[in-house]
């Protein structure tokens, strides 16, 4: 139906007084009839509508008025970054994973009785270590079904990988004073894994506050005695297992989800072997530069922040990219961002510690990559590759490569830069992002 116009110089006025007026609510309307609404809810009445503005009736004015604003759809505003980190968080989880280290130094005259005693506890850490990587992964394949279902994983996988670490230490050194502290060791491993699993650092911060004070009995002149050394230390790993079951049993008291289908055990194998691979990457370094370890350990909180803004970077570079070929190169940049801001301040960390930067800073590297694929979900090839690194690393020392020769950096160098084009190779297309 066609629109009439307005009767008199003064009515035509009116309307674009009006028009001028309503411009920002009518330029978003996509039919005559949105703007019609409007004018309905600013309370335009038929009379005035014909009086004031000369049209015969509300669709009138309402098709003069889409007629006369020109289209126009302002942006939206940008949602909010899914991916943002808590700093506080990140930063604990590096203090948590560095923090239990002080409990060698303290109780190593207890159980420090030769080669095959530290032998016990490093077998027993390769364990944990895989292990943990591996039911970490289980738990949250689990908790798609539900809260009591990861729970359930949690509560029979920590104590049997507390039992297969003990195990082998028995089977390294075996029963004495060392394997004591390795069983004490691979069960404050498992619990603290699954206090971190389910979000509980300030938890098991709490718990670690015994061993915390007694951080200082190793600088001390006198010797406080086997309660003094051993106290702290049992009363953390104690603390962390009560904090780790009491967790566990909220969570089995959740009612269980209707029956699913359980993920096959070999989806979690490559996070294991990572987790063995990474520990013998870690130990190997930790042989010649303890100090640069600790440095390593620390940064895991750091580590773990910037995984979280690689995701909300790339989702920017996502949005603001043209083609596929641009996103590329956004994501290379957006890579070489994270990993600079990652291994810069471990460099003046490995001057201190006495090491070699370029060892620390490849391995470093390699572990960081190796975690941004997995948290991808893309987890066979860096495992592969980290294990490879490790078994190369591994033979070198079981044939007696002397302590200066370069291949734990050659090894970790190499790995590094494969990770780093995995890592283009596929992450560097929008639809691992989508």
């Amino acid at each position: 139906m066609s629109r009439p116009a307005p009767h008199t110089p003064g009515h035509a006025d009116a309307v674009g007084e009006l028009a001028a007026g309503m411009a920002d609510r009518i330029a978003p309307a996509v039919h005559a009839y949105e703007v019609a609404a409007l004018l309905e809810s600013e309370g335009l009445t038929g009379e005035r509508i014909r009086e004031q503005y000369g049209h015969p009736s509300l669709f009138s004015l309402a098709e003069e008025l889409y007629e006369r604003v020109p289209r126009s759809f302002p942006e939206p505003p940008p949602p909010a970054d899914p991916w943002a980190p808590d700093h506080v968080r990140c930063l604990l989880r590096g203090l948590l994973f560095a923090l239990p280290g002080f409990a060698y130094p303290l109780t190593a005259p207890l159980w420090h009785s030769g080669p095959r005693a530290l032998a016990a506890l490093v077998a027993a850490g390769l364990v944990s270590w895989a292990w943990g990587q591996a039911l970490a992964h289980r738990f949250h394949l689990r908790l798609v079904n539900g809260r009591y279902e990861a729970g359930r994983t949690l509560a029979a996988g920590a104590p049997a990988g507390a039992l297969l670490a003990a195990t082998a230490a028995v089977l390294v050194a075996g029963p004495g004073a060392a394997a004591v502290a390795a069983l004490a060791q691979s069960v404050y491993l498992a619990a603290a894994g699954v206090l971190l699993v389910l979000g509980r650092e300030r938890l098991l911060l709490a718990a670690l506050t015994p061993l915390a004070g007694g951080a200082a009995v190793p600088v001390l002149s006198w010797d406080p005695g086997p309660a003094g050394r051993l106290g702290p230390a049992v009363l953390s790993v104690a603390a962390a297992t009560a904090a780790a079951a009491l967790t566990l049993r909220a969570d089995l008291r959740t009612p269980p989800a209707p029956a699913a289908p359980r993920p096959a055990y070999r989806t979690s194998l490559p996070y294991g072997l990572f987790g063995l691979s990474a520990a013998v990457l870690v130990l190997s370094t930790g042989r010649q530069h303890p100090y640069a370890v600790l440095a390593l350990t620390l940064s895991m909180g750091p580590a773990e922040w910037l995984l979280y803004r690689y995701r909300g970077l790339s989702v920017a570079a996502l949005r603001a990219s043209a083609t596929e070929r641009d996103f590329l190169l956004r994501s290379a940049r957006t890579l070489a961002l994270c990993l600079t801001g990652y291994l810069l301040p471990l460099w003046p960390a490995a001057l201190l510690a006495g090491a070699q930067p370029a060892v620390l800073l490849a391995l470093a590297a390699t572990l960081w990559t190796a975690l941004l694929l997995q948290a991808f979900g893309v987890a066979w090839p860096p495992a592969v590759v980290c294990l490879t690194a490790a078994a190369a690393v591994a033979a070198s020392s079981a044939t007696g490569t002397p302590p200066g020769a370069p291949v734990p950096l050659l090894c970790c160098a190499a790995a590094a830069a494969v990770l780093a084009v995995l890592t283009l190779r596929c992450l560097g297309r929008p639809t691992a992002h989508a």
